[in-house]
């Protein structure tokens, strides 16, 4: 689905003192019994799902607006939600879907055919009037798994709507797995009276966002926490807490100070340290999913010199000891990757691994001209997640591999956003970040990774790989699927466009009086609804 992200701040005593009193000033009142206060590592960056590039800004949309097909209690088994049904014709280039109906947006505006082809239109058609694309959105996860708007020859061709309850998808060739590019977290229906009435501040702080969800949105209050309620008019089966409050705490180790002090009930993406510090508490459990479809790598910038040497790039390889680095940072809630496709995903082929082999690392830089080395950046995120518990600790980590190769790699970071939009644009050389499935399929990660997007791959322009990526995914055969993937991946482990390095499943901290927090195996699809609280809690 999406980009993902050892402590850095102050002291641990110091961290818990200040988001202690921040966090009992949040919840106190008389609902206090019914708020679910959760601490993340970042808050969103828009509410306006199909704008958001972040596993951060879906964790909470997703329990606001909806997608038109989502996942059973396994999270890989897709499951009616909005849509009812969906079927395909011989060749599956088109879908129809039917859908529920009585269902209203939290603003009293019908769900409905028009309302799915609202939004559909608004991220495929690009002079659609309420895309607002001239005043700074952009839909980039549309281009993701959709491959772009209709007029650059983006997947989907046209909407049509039936009747009431049923629309009819037109592709511009076969892809048999739709449902499940439907199902992605990014692609949440908005009510179109309220993207009409907001326009481009839609999704924002200011304005929020509104759905057919359990909970809606109440309030942002930028840099502190976003506020969703329970809605009481839901569909289906209702929310059983009355608030949930979400907040952003970039440190692991504040989230996890947060969580011992008792001022939040769920503490997201936790480091391995903190694993033996909640195990001893009766008050606390973990739950961590059983299989996460992530992969956490190195990108290597093709289009910024030296990185557009294979040679300097199998160096890069060679230089860093990754498995220790996974040792040491993840703890058992992590694998070493050898490839860009999770275990639990089908398609990979056989590769030798890239391993530690410092010696080897110079030769190829002598042999590329580089003997004495070279000066670069390495670029870390501003934020913690399961693919990055402690980013500039691991950042740090690399660069001293590296430095032991003779290349001098600064460790920089900037603001979340501006750090996407800078990766996004290939304006980095040596970055770290991480990828979570938007589907349970591999087209999700190789196609993101390796076709016309090359999300980490800049500047690696190989037609033929762009070529299997594309037939894989016009086809109907699962194991002509399996064996073009197969291909892109010994090409890319060959060419070394980014390493990848971990595989992580995320740990989270809960509080013993909450029950029903369940995680998935993809990130983006947090729904809350579900959740309970002691009562007094």
């Amino acid at each position: 689905m999406h980009p993902f992200q050892r402590p850095f701040l102050g002291p641990l005593a110091t961290v818990f003192l200040r988001s202690s009193v921040l966090a009992v000033a949040l919840v106190t009142g008389p609902s206090q019994a019914q708020t679910l206060v959760v601490a993340n590592s970042a808050l969103p960056t828009t509410l306006d799902s199909a704008d958001a590039q972040d596993v951060f800004s879906q964790n909470v949309a997703i329990n606001v607006t909806e997608p038109l097909i989502g996942y059973g209690d396994d999270g890989t088994e897709l499951a009616p939600l909005l849509a009812t049904g969906w079927r395909p014709n011989d060749d599956a280039t088109v879908w129809t879907l039917t859908l529920r109906q009585g269902v209203r947006f939290h603003d009293g505006t019908p769900f409905d055919a028009d309302a799915v082809k609202f939004n559909l239109d608004r991220w495929n058609e690009p002079d659609h009037p309420h895309a607002y694309r001239d005043q700074g959105k952009t839909y980039v996860p549309w281009r993701w798994v959709f491959g772009g708007v209709r007029s650059e020859g983006g997947l989907l061709e046209e909407v049509r709507v039936l009747d009431t309850a049923t629309v009819r998808l037109v592709l511009r060739e076969p892809v048999a797995f739709l449902p499940a590019l439907l199902a992605a977290p990014f692609f949440q229906i908005d009510s179109p009276a309220a993207v009409r009435a907001a326009g481009a501040a839609y999704g924002t702080p200011a304005v929020g966002t509104v759905g057919t969800g359990p909970f809606r949105f109440a309030e942002w209050r930028e840099g502190e926490r976003v506020v969703l309620e329970r809605h009481d008019g839901y569909w289906g089966e209702p929310a059983r807490v009355g608030r949930i409050v979400s907040r952003g705490v970039p440190d692991a180790t504040a989230r996890l100070a947060e969580l011992l002090a008792g001022t939040v009930d769920i503490a997201l993406s936790l480091d391995a340290d903190a694993v033996p510090l909640v195990r001893e508490r009766s008050d606390l459990r973990l739950v961590a999913p059983e299989a996460e479809l992530n992969v956490g790598f190195v990108a290597m910038n093709q289009d910024i010199a030296p990185f557009g040497d294979v040679r300097v790039r199998r160096a890069v390889a060679y230089a860093v000891d990754r498995e220790a680095i996974v040792d040491a940072f993840y703890g058992p809630f992590a694998t070493l990757a050898v490839d860009f496709l999770p275990p639990l995903l089908w398609g990979h082929a056989e590769l030798e691994p890239y391993r530690y082999d410092p010696a080897r690392a110079r030769a190829l830089l002598a042999e590329a001209g580089l003997a004495d080395g070279f000066t670069t950046e390495l670029w870390y995120v501003p934020v913690s997640s399961p693919l990055e518990p402690a980013p500039r600790a691991i950042a740090e980590t690399i660069a001293s591999y590296l430095a032991d190769v003779g290349i001098t790699a600064r460790p920089r970071t900037k603001d979340w956003n501006a750090y996407l939009a800078d990766a996004t644009a290939g304006r980095l050389p040596l970055y770290m970040l991480g990828w979570a499935a938007d589907y349970a399929d591999p087209d999700s990660f190789l196609r993101t990774f390796f076709g016309a997007s090359r999300y980490a791959s800049p500047g690696w322009d190989d037609e033929e790989v762009v070529a299997w990526v594309e037939r894989a995914r016009r086809s109907t055969d699962v194991d002509e699927r399996a064996a073009l993937y197969a291909r892109v991946l010994r090409r890319a482990h060959e060419q070394v466009p980014a390493l990848p390095t971990v595989h992580a499943r995320s740990v989270n901290g809960v509080r013993a009086t909450v029950s029903g927090f369940e995680v998935g195996p993809i990130p983006g699809a947090l729904r809350l609804s579900r959740v309970a609280k002691a009562s007094g809690d």
